[in-house]
């Protein structure tokens, strides 16, 4: 399955490059979206760093936490003597699938084997109250995407997602360690938080045999908000993914959405109508999701994908840096106000901010960029934006 990646393979990204790396995307109000603007406007996260505070003044926040050299030095510290590393955005091996995600992760920590993180993949998710049925079925469906050379990518949790990378384990374990396939395992804390606690062993047997991943720092407890996040890596990492159990308002039905966004293929298992937990798989078979009842319905519908000699290359992803043209525009206070007053509490895509003001992309990109630091903006998936709702 390939070796554990040596720090070694790091060196063309300074150490000082690095540093500022995580300070930016630790700092406050920054987030992956803005994280690559700033890039692409200043051409490194050091000279980010210097314009963060200016930018958010400019959008009406007097002060703002940037993160301390200290805190990023630690962060990296700490995950490399806990056997893991950190990749970032646009330089390998960051996995070149993910990278094309609009809001990847800036960093990316790992452990165990990356060669699992750009093979074919198929997510996994469902139910975290699973049937025994459900959990069967897709501990098999697992293991014979595995057999046939598939990496399962799934989150943990309890359920569906404990079965998904058993599965995949499973034929590891019987090939005496050396799969086609493989597992993923994405977590919602650091890569060294085992939650839920009863998963600790599962989640260390990936860490061996697969590869861990998560974007939050070394020793961060799960939050609520860290989940929905999470889901976006998983079908990032993902040529497809299949939707086992799911209630009607389940956050398996969430990763679906995103995986659709993302442009990755849906695919889910039918089951009875009388079962609450066939009600999220069957809206989705409803509204187009592929139906899938075994490992060739997944095999069939990804042909094209899999296919050597027809499927799309992946393209190394590289942060593209703003033109000078672009970078020379700046937003007045006009500007500003155009896009406030069209701004709510609903979100809207920032292409429609776009027409309905008037103004240049790039400088409706700078308002909202200004504003987002300064905590007045949220960013959604899809390209959307709204205000912070007030108290």
């Amino acid at each position: 399955m390939g070796r554990p990646l040596s720090h070694s393979a790091f060196s063309h990204l300074s150490t000082a490059e690095q540093i500022a790396r995580v300070r930016l995307i630790r700092s406050e109000n920054v987030g992956p979206v803005s994280f690559r603007q700033l890039l692409a406007r200043f051409g490194s996260a050091a000279k980010a760093l210097e314009a963060v505070p200016d930018l958010a003044r400019k959008g009406g926040r007097r002060n703002i936490r940037i993160a301390p050299a200290a805190l990023a030095e630690a962060e990296i510290e700490a995950t490399r003597a806990g056997g893991g590393e950190l990749l970032f955005l646009g330089v390998p091996p960051y996995p070149s699938r993910l990278a094309h995600v609009e809001d990847a992760p800036p960093v990316l920590a790992v452990r165990g084997h990356m060669v699992l993180a750009d093979r074919p993949a198929v997510a996994i998710v469902g139910a975290r109250n699973a049937s025994l049925a459900g959990q069967a079925f897709t501990q098999r469906l697992a293991r014979d995407l595995a057999e046939a050379g598939l990496v399962v990518v799934s989150g943990l949790a309890r359920g569906i997602d404990t079965a998904a990378h058993k599965g995949a384990l499973e034929f590891g374990n019987l090939a005496g360690n050396t799969p086609a396939g493989g597992t993923v395992g994405v977590i919602a804390g650091g890569l060294n938080v085992y939650y839920p606690p009863e998963n600790e062993r599962l989640q260390q047997a990936i860490a061996e045999q697969g590869l861990l991943v998560s974007e939050q720092p070394w020793g961060s407890v799960p939050q609520q908000s860290h989940f929905p996040r999470r889901n976006r890596i998983i079908s990032g990492l993902s040529l497809g993914l299949v939707v086992v159990e799911a209630t009607a308002k389940s956050g398996s039905l969430i990763s679906a959405r995103l995986a659709g966004e993302q442009g990755r293929l849906v695919m889910a298992v039918p089951g009875s109508p009388l079962e609450p937990r066939a009600l999220g798989p069957n809206s989705l078979i409803r509204d187009g999701a592929t139906l899938v009842q075994s490992c060739a319905d997944v095999l069939e519908a990804l042909e094209p994908q899999l296919r050597p000699d027809i499927a799309a290359p992946i393209v190394p992803f590289a942060p593209q840096q703003a033109p000078a043209s672009l970078v020379q525009y700046e937003a007045d206070d006009e500007a500003r106000r155009a896009v406030l007053a069209l701004l709510g509490t609903v979100p809207v895509g920032v292409d429609e901010v776009i027409r309905a003001t008037g103004l240049p992309a790039a400088v409706v990109s700078i308002v909202l960029l200004e504003l987002e630091l300064a905590g007045r903006v949220l960013r959604h998936i899809g390209h959307r934006v709204s205000l912070v709702p007030t108290v």
